[in-house]
């Protein structure tokens, strides 16, 4: 008997002591409020900066981007001022008949880390109003031959304004995603993000999302069904609207409705291989304070210990919605990347960033780094390579340089790009 009782204790504690390696993708949604057509693009992209490097999402899934310039001045934004392995899907216009409005400035796109996930298709799928765009990625995992990981990820935008016309143009668009959907396989992984411009999860075309019938059944990961539109009972998953002034384009009518959404196919609940993060879904700038409601993001009704005074006042300049988020995590391991600590590596400007002739610069080069700096421009454009040995000061003749910041990126590395400017 006390044999048997050692074996069974034995058991228990090598169960204990085995743990699974896990990795976790950051995803957010964010309506861009006609980004860059909604003025001022540059400060706005400065409020969308702040953001972007406090949350450094892996996947970013965005709405009302306006042009393919707008969509590469925001990528090179995240690559100089963020995470040197982001990417971006290619850019397309609206394909579907939008004959009611007769506006086709709004599209839909995806930023990812290139580090993580290769993006391997993408499609878009025509609705009578706007197209929902779908993305296959793969994860970047040691066993992505044998096993690939595939998520398929759905970007939307549906009609907004109350009425029964417009919930009958929200379940159409929600129907044709639906049998678009009904193609898949119901093991494939799928997350959805959008403006959705639900005012009640009983709308026909939010059913329509979790019907069981269909071969995709989204759920919702935050578990907040209901009537959200002026409910203060909701208050915490509200997105819209950030503002009470007309001045800055956009809704202004305080914070009141939940119009944004992530959701997810069923089986990613509880699918180790792929599954959100229970409780990490937020809605980013939202601490939840009831006595935010009809107010302003940025006002002292909307203080709380989650998102700072500077986040949401970022948040209100840039759009009238608020970003949603949600953490996605797999056991299976990824493929090493260059990411090192603070420690482990050398990268740094000597003396001052502000330069007239030369830049000095101290990096290291460790094996499996690549053996060159490259200088980029505020719109992206490469005007320099410099060759670096290991651990080597670098003195960089700016002389020819025009007057402007910069950005110096060690490649092959993922670390933030060092600044300078250059004046005369």
């Amino acid at each position: 008997m006390k044999s048997k009782l050692s074996i069974i204790l034995f058991f228990i504690a090598l169960s204990c002591n085995i743990s699974f390696a896990q990795e976790t993708f950051k995803a957010m949604f964010y309506n861009l409020l006609n980004f860059p057509l909604q003025e001022p693009a540059a400060s706005r992209l400065n409020e969308l900066e702040t953001v972007l490097s406090h949350y450094q999402p892996d996947l970013f899934m965005v709405c009302e981007l306006n042009n393919v310039s707008g969509a590469t001045t925001i990528l090179n934004m995240m690559k100089q001022s963020i995470n040197v392995n982001y990417e971006m899907a290619n850019f397309v216009l609206n394909t579907s008949d939008d004959t009611i409005s007769d506006q086709n400035d709004l599209q839909n796109l995806i930023y990812y880390d290139s580090s993580k996930f290769n993006l391997e298709s993408q499609t878009e799928v025509t609705t009578i109003y706007r197209d929902f765009n779908h993305y296959i990625l793969k994860l970047n995992t040691v066993n992505q031959v044998t096993n690939p990981i595939l998520l398929n990820v759905i970007v939307g935008h549906l009609k907004a304004s109350s009425g029964t016309d417009n919930q009958a143009l929200r379940f159409q668009m929600a129907q044709d995603l639906t049998t678009y959907l009904d193609t898949f396989s119901s093991s494939e992984y799928v997350l959805f993000g959008g403006d959705f411009n639900f005012y009640t999860s009983s709308e026909a075309g939010f059913q329509e999302f979790l019907n069981t019938n269909n071969n995709i059944t989204f759920i919702d990961p935050a578990n907040r069904i209901g009537s959200w539109h002026n409910n203060t009972s909701y208050v915490d998953v509200f997105t819209q609207s950030t503002r009470t002034t007309t001045s800055l384009g956009g809704a202004a009518g305080g914070f009141d409705d939940r119009f944004d959404f992530i959701l997810t196919s069923d089986n990613m609940q509880n699918n180790p291989e792929l599954q959100f993060e229970n409780g990490s879904y937020k809605v980013f700038g939202n601490n939840s304070n009831i006595n935010c409601y009809n107010s302003a993001i940025n006002s002292t009704d909307c203080d709380g210990t989650d998102y700072s005074f500077a986040i949401r006042n970022a948040l209100h300049n840039f759009s009238d919605h608020l970003p949603v988020t949600i953490n996605i995590t797999t056991t299976e391991s990824l493929l090493n990347v260059n990411e090192f600590t603070e420690s482990e590596i050398t990268f740094k400007i000597l003396g001052t960033n502000i330069v007239n002739n030369q830049l000095k610069i101290k990096a290291n080069r460790k094996p499996t780094f690549s053996n060159y700096v490259s200088i980029s421009n505020t719109i992206g454009q490469t005007i320099d390579v410099i060759s670096i040995k290991d651990n080597e000061e670098l003195i960089i003749n700016t002389s020819s340089y025009s007057n402007g910041m910069y950005y110096v990126v060690l490649n092959g590395v993922n670390v933030k790009p060092l600044k300078f400017v250059k004046v005369n």
